[in-house]
């Protein structure tokens, strides 16, 4: 389990190789977290968010990164409007029980 302590100084580790132009590697979280290299690669958590700061890096920009963005975006926004749809349809089914 990674604490959100350890969680938070590998984002911040993560923006901050961004923000110096530094290409974010297993090795340069680990230096400027303090934070072992296997501690990095053995977390899923901590693993993600290393993989998908490097992904942005790399298609930081481009319009295949964009396109890749805004389709993630759009997928996730169908997927909040489906939740939506989905409660306004219990409250619609609790409302009429209650009347």
């Amino acid at each position: 389990m990674t604490s959100s302590d350890t969680l938070h100084r590998v984002e911040k580790a993560c923006a901050q190789l961004h923000r110096d132009g530094q290409p974010v590697t297993f090795i340069a979280v680990a230096h400027l977290t303090g934070l072992g290299r296997t501690t990095l690669y053995r977390s899923a958590t901590l693993r993600a968010v290393i993989e998908e700061n490097r992904r942005r890096a790399a298609t930081n920009g481009t319009l295949t990164g964009l396109l890749d963005e805004i389709r993630t975006l759009q997928t996730a926004l169908e997927a909040v409007a489906a939740r939506v749809r989905h409660h306004e349809e219990q409250l619609r089914r609790l409302t009429t029980r209650v009347g």
